[in-house]
């Protein structure tokens, strides 16, 4: 199958063989969107409506808070702020319908603008994935020697395969994720295991042996939650 402007960026994303690689298609769209909106397109007014209407989750304050532009963020939570306070928390009137402020307050809740846009690109990465794996036998075996898939991901992708693949490349590619997910979980018992037994002081001492265990509970996290610890 051809390389083409859609599939370029999918077959990069797969190359590395390291950890999950829908983690790492996740991770490049975040770093691109925060990087986006904590720059010039925070003075954007369309960008600022649409961060003003949805906010942000925890895990994308996090990660903006890990920038240098701290300034940034300060104004875009000073307009965030306002609607919300407009929004959610203005003094009610006498005939107010309380059920609606209950339901303001959920959907300002449950938003975020970072989510929404890596949601829409992966939507589209996805399809491209499924494309490539039904029409491309080179990246049918990228995908299975990727060296795992989170578990999140894991259900997922057998998720979508339904609508996206006909029953039969269908149940391939769900053999194939399980798979993945199946080495990687068999990986991981082992070294927390090793891990634990390291606690013992029968394995203590100068020549100790942890092995591949001494970040295992970091990985088995990734693995279970598709996000890394700290």
């Amino acid at each position: 199958m051809r390389e083409s402007i859609l599939t370029i960026p999918v077959n990069e994303i797969f190359e590395p063989k390291e950890g999950c690689p829908v983690c790492r298609m996740r991770d490049m769209l975040e770093k691109r969107t925060t990087e986006y909106i904590m720059g010039a397109a925070m003075m954007e007014p369309d960008v600022r409506i649409e961060t003003n209407r949805l906010g942000f989750c925890k895990t994308h304050f996090d990660q903006m808070l890990k920038q240098k532009n701290r300034l940034s963020l300060a104004l875009m939570l000073q307009t965030r702020l306002e609607t919300v306070k407009n929004e959610v928390f203005s003094k009610p009137s006498l005939f107010e319908n309380r059920q609606k402020r209950v339901k303001s307050l959920a959907k300002n809740n449950s938003t975020c603008f970072v989510c929404s846009k890596v949601d829409w690109a992966m939507e589209r990465l996805m399809v491209t994935v499924f494309d490539l794996y039904k029409n491309s036998k080179e990246f049918r075996e990228l995908f299975k020697a990727q060296e795992y898939i989170c578990m999140p991901h894991c259900e997922m992708l057998c998720n979508l395969s339904v609508d996206e693949l006909d029953k039969r490349t269908a149940a391939d590619f769900r053999d194939d994720v399980i798979e993945l997910g199946r080495r990687e979980v068999e990986i991981l018992y082992k070294d927390v295991s090793h891990f634990c037994s390291m606690f013992d002081y029968r394995n203590n001492g100068e020549n100790a042996d942890w092995g591949n265990s001494r970040d295992a509970v970091e990985r088995s996290v990734a693995f279970l939650t598709a996000r890394k610890p700290g």
